[in-house]
């Protein structure tokens, strides 16, 4: 064994021990970006640290922008990549909020941009642990989002994020989301693919627009009308048909994302599920669970605990949040009976988010499965083994009594050991 530049032991030669921050970084490197533009939160900031560490010791020929806050990092990404560079930064919790007048800009202007998020709860009260509530705060911005479940799909899905964003297809934005501290600190094994294999899967960016190009005179101009305007010298969309078109992209660039990840698997060997989502144990079972990230991970466990009672569950792991890959579900759910969701966020004033999109998703199925869902683990509180459990058996109990409710039911709340807890005025007084 040998000691890296990360102080980690190599198991093999293309095997690294390493944190999920670091196997962000390393596919940064690798996918040669050539400007990263960065303020640090924890716990992203390992993740821009290690990425000056390669610029500095001249592993990475790239540019590596310090900025005052996370608002303009996202501004440095979004004018790099309208000059045609290979653009990527990373962030957490109010760091993306403060990013957030930038990411529709990003979207619209049709950047290839690619944001490492490891996940932290939004205050206030102030967190820094772990929830889902950043990633699904940002969903109606035009980003394509992805949530992984280890380092390994971390490093993975960064260098298939790129591919896809790049696509002439779709020149979307992408945010590559995992869970704070469960992965961007902990270490894992992760096999890093040889340099050639990586360029012949991602060469440069030849199709985008690049403004650094002044032989020929370009400019980006973003006002719009609400009309069409017709000049000698073409006609201008109007904001309306910009709109229409971004979203079908996003529709579109399904097909990309899926693409893209066959071509990886054949190349490297290692797939996620079809791209869209990970299937675990569904084949013999009507009863689903239906989670992501962290959450999915744990359930993998109450899998195995369900199975060796005799009682068949089966997972269903999203790892393609936007856009929502609605009819891949409605495919796949359509002979099931019942459906457990557990989110790690809340669609505040309704319930949690993935139950309700879910729900929305199935609403055409002529036969839809009985859902119920669950809200668990926020602001970093342990998702454990025995909260799915719970959460399956009462799912299945009220279906079985005919008791269907939009309510998403809390888990794992210790409500009991606030003193003076009373309901009726807790929640006056706070």
């Amino acid at each position: 064994m040998t000691v890296t530049e990360d102080n980690k032991m190599d198991i093999r030669d293309d095997i690294m021990i390493l944190t999920g921050n670091h196997a962000a970084a390393h596919a940064f490197r690798q996918a040669k970006v050539g400007v990263v533009s960065a303020y640090p939160i924890t716990p992203q900031s390992p993740v821009v640290e290690k990425i000056a560490e390669f610029i500095a010791d001249g592993k990475l020929n790239a540019r590596f922008v310090k900025v005052e806050s996370e608002h303009s990092a996202l501004a440095v990404c979004c004018a790099a990549s309208a000059t045609g560079s290979r653009v990527g930064t990373a962030t957490s919790a109010h760091g993306l909020e403060l990013m957030y007048e930038m990411l529709p800009w990003a979207s619209g202007n049709r950047l290839p941009i690619i944001i490492n998020l490891a996940t932290r709860s939004l205050g206030a009260p102030w967190s820094v642990w772990t929830d889902h509530q950043d990633f699904i705060t940002i969903r109606d911005v035009g980003w394509i989002q992805f949530m992984c479940e280890t380092n390994q799909e971390i490093y993975d899905n960064n260098i298939q994020a790129f591919k896809i964003a790049e696509d002439p297809r779709v020149y979307l934005p992408v945010i590559n989301a995992y869970d704070g501290y469960i992965l961007s600190h902990t270490l894992m094994p992760v096999k890093l693919e040889k340099q050639k294999d990586v360029d012949d899967f991602l060469p440069p960016i030849t199709h985008h627009i690049n403004l650094s190009d002044i032989s020929q005179i370009k400019g980006i101009d973003p006002v719009t009308t609400p009309h069409i305007v017709i000049r000698e010298e073409g006609t201008a969309p109007g904001y309306y048909e910009y709109r229409f078109s971004l979203q079908k992209a996003l529709e579109n660039s399904i097909n990309v994302i899926k693409e893209v990840h066959d071509d990886f698997a054949i190349r490297f060997g290692r797939s996620y599920g079809n791209g869209i989502y990970k299937a675990v144990e569904t084949d013999d079972t009507d009863t689903i669970i239906f989670a992501m990230g962290s959450v999915a991970s744990q359930s993998r466990i109450a899998l195995k605990k369900f199975r060796s009672e005799g009682l068949k569950i089966g997972l269903v792991s999203l790892r393609l949040f936007r856009p929502y890959p609605s009819e891949e579900l409605r495919e796949f759910f359509k002979t099931k009976k019942n459906i457990i969701v557990f989110d790690r966020d809340i669609g505040y004033g309704y319930e949690g988010v993935l139950s309700y999109e879910l729900k929305a998703a199935l609403y055409g199925l002529n036969k839809r499965p009985n859902i119920k869902g669950f809200i668990v683990g926020l602001g970093g509180r342990d998702v454990k083994t025995e909260h799915i459990i719970t959460g399956v058996r009462r799912a299945l109990n009220d279906f079985e009594q005919g008791i269907f409710t939009n309510k998403t039911e809390f888990l794992g709340l210790r409500l009991d050991e606030l003193r003076d807890y009373d309901e009726s005025t807790y929640f006056k007084n706070g």
